[in-house]
């Protein structure tokens, strides 16, 4: 069993950053594939980022070189920066565990754990 808790959202103007941390019970973090996801009102959830096995990493088109995802072991921790935000960023953001750890995923159906989001706003 895995408990996940974000934090570090918040408001932000367009073209801020924010870093979003996601810290992790249990012995085997490590063993974990880690995922950010969110959701904006009245849209699905969607895939941001993920890190997996050799801290192999994955982003949606739609952040790739504005958001970076990075875990830090020894502190059971995942991380996501956020740099020039824009307004259509502007969602609740979930971290979520997946045993997948060798192959990663971008799809929220893998991903076996949950935190209770963290939201972000960004102004225009």
């Amino acid at each position: 069993q895995v408990q996940l808790v974000e934090s570090g959202g918040g408001l932000v103007q367009a073209g801020g950053s924010l870093r979003l941390s996601c810290a992790a019970s249990g012995r085997t973090f490590s063993r974990y594939a880690m995922g950010w996801f969110r959701q904006a009102p009245g849209k699905e959830r969607e895939f941001v980022a993920a890190i997996w096995s050799g801290d192999t990493t994955g982003y949606a088109d739609s952040v790739k070189g504005r958001f970076t995802i990075s875990r830090d072991n020894a502190k059971n921790t995942v991380y996501l920066q956020m740099n020039s935000l824009k307004p259509e960023d502007t969602a609740v953001y979930y971290c979520a565990a997946s045993r997948r750890y060798y192959s990663g995923s971008y799809s929220h159906y893998t991903y076996d754990y949950w935190g209770q989001g963290t939201q972000v706003t960004v102004s225009s």
